[in-house]
């Protein structure tokens, strides 16, 4: 729809919607810019959630927003980043519900080598400054692997390539894990493929292999930048199966080569680096086997030598048998004539012998022993033993009287008393013996007397010899 110039009065002007106008607006541009390309500086770059691109270029002057649909991101060669210049390839058009206008990107590329070489080496400082690329990390590959696995296309050349150079050289099994090489999401699916091939665990349905090879073969850095973004990088930096980089030709270079563990300068040489050469293999060996026939051989003819050196200053061997063997027939004399038999009549001989002393000392015991036995008895006759039992019970009887008589009991009665100081119970057999006791005790024949020292050593009484004492009987 056109709009009319104003002329004359406002009332002329015909009266137009906004989305008229915006309308109006978006068809005149798009009319009037149709494919352009525009170069500047990224800048806001942002990726939204249904895949979607949106950011702006610039330069010193103005400013120009961008959108990129996800259909064409495939065609992008590389990541975007803020400050990277670029050549947009699209179409002009207004977004009429912020009244703006924006370019629809179709095609994006760095503005030159120039800026991608710049880029590669800020990512390149930035990840060495990470340690991603020291040589301390790097880990030896295995000299015979069992299983190789390659990370490539599944339709080029390279993976080809690489199964021929390895059946020449040492036929082994290969696992392929297909990625795309070149294009939007290549560095995902090869950075997926390493991971993946690390996080296999031994034993598994899928062998692990022992020695990775990523490989690709030439192109422009365009082509190339899948094996330069930072998430390639990681992943080879962080796999815990060697690998082998093998991007591009020899003279191409790529920071994943910087993080395997080895680089090789094409695909076939990556066959070559995985593996060696079997018929040098068996060549080797077969040497080191006849090699070692050899070594054995000279070892044996010298020890040989060296025995027979040794047995010259031996004596004659027969000689030293002929005084063992002289030796033994004079033991076997010595056996014949100490056989059992003969040891066994000595020793019955020997045994009579003693039997008959034996039965003379016993006779003689028995002699001496009845003679004793008879002069006992004669003093063990009944009357003279009546007698002496008497005598011994009248002995004992007057002895009890005796004992009797001096009981402390018997001295008691006599008008005695037994003194001893309280609560100690010790006895008093002196005066001078008694010290400071204050408390005494009395005993006389019918009872005990509890008593206090009084003056003058004159005691008064406490309590009745019929009273219950003030402490019981020490005796």
């Amino acid at each position: 729809m056109a709009v009319a110039a104003a002329t004359g009065t406002a009332g002329n002007v015909p009266e137009l919607t906004v989305s008229e106008l915006a309308f109006a607006i978006k068809r005149t541009i798009e009319g009037a810019f149709g494919l352009v390309r525009v170069r500047g500086e990224l800048s806001g770059f942002k990726r939204a959630g249904s895949g979607h691109l949106y950011f702006a270029i610039k330069d010193a002057n103005a400013v120009l927003d961008c959108v990129a649909w996800r259909s064409n991101l495939p065609r992008l060669s590389f990541e975007p980043e803020d400050g990277l210049e670029v050549v947009c390839t699209g179409r002009l058009t207004t977004y009429p519900g912020r009244s703006k206008y924006q370019l629809v990107v179709e095609r994006m590329e760095p503005a030159g080598v120039g800026a991608l070489m710049a880029l590669l080496e800020e990512r390149k400082r930035k990840l060495a400054a990470e340690g991603l690329f020291d040589a301390v990390r790097k880990r030896p590959l295995p000299f015979l692997p069992r299983i190789v696995g390659v990370v490539t296309s599944p339709t080029g050349a390279v993976i080809r390539d690489i199964l021929h150079r390895l059946a020449d050289r040492f036929p082994v099994r290969v696992i392929l894990w297909p990625v795309l090489v070149q294009g939007e999401g290549a560095a995902e699916q090869v950075a997926a493929a390493i991971r993946g091939f690390s996080a296999l665990p031994p034993g598994g349905r899928i062998p692990r292999p022992d020695v990775v090879i990523v490989a690709r073969g030439g192109g422009s850095i365009e082509d190339l930048w899948a094996f330069n973004e930072e998430i390639v990088v990681r992943a080879a930096a962080t796999s815990t199966i060697p690998l082998i980089s093998a991007v591009g030709h020899e003279t191409d270079h790529t920071l994943i080569d910087l993080a395997a563990d080895r680089r090789a300068p094409t695909p076939t040489a990556a066959a070559e680096i995985a593996v060696p050469v079997r018929a040098d293999l068996l060549e080797r060996v077969t040497g080191l086997g006849q090699r070692l026939d050899g070594a054995i051989l000279r070892e044996l003819k010298a020890r040989r030598e060296r025995l027979a050196g040794l047995a010259r200053g031996l004596p004659e061997p027969r000689r030293l048998l002929a005084v063992a063997a002289q030796r033994l027939d004079d033991l076997a004399e010595r056996l014949r004539l100490r056989s059992p038999g003969a040891v066994v009549a000595g020793l019955r001989e020997r045994l009579a012998a003693r039997a008959g002393r034996l039965e003379e000392l016993v006779r003689d015991r028995l002699a001496r022993g009845r003679l004793g036995l008879e002069a006992v008895g004669r003093r063990l006759e009944p009357a003279r033993l009546r007698e002496r039992l008497a005598a011994m019970a009248g002995a004992l009887d007057r002895l009890g009287r005796h004992l009797e008589s001096l009981s402390p009991e018997r001295v008691l009665e006599r008008g005695y008393a037994i003194v001893r100081t309280r609560p100690e119970g010790r006895i008093v057999p002196r005066l001078a013996a008694l010290g400071e006791a204050e408390a005494l005790e009395l005993q006389f024949a019918d009872g005990r007397l509890s008593v206090l020292r009084g003056d003058g050593g004159s005691g008064r009484r406490q309590r009745r010899a019929s009273d219950r004492p003030l402490q019981g009987s020490l005796w």
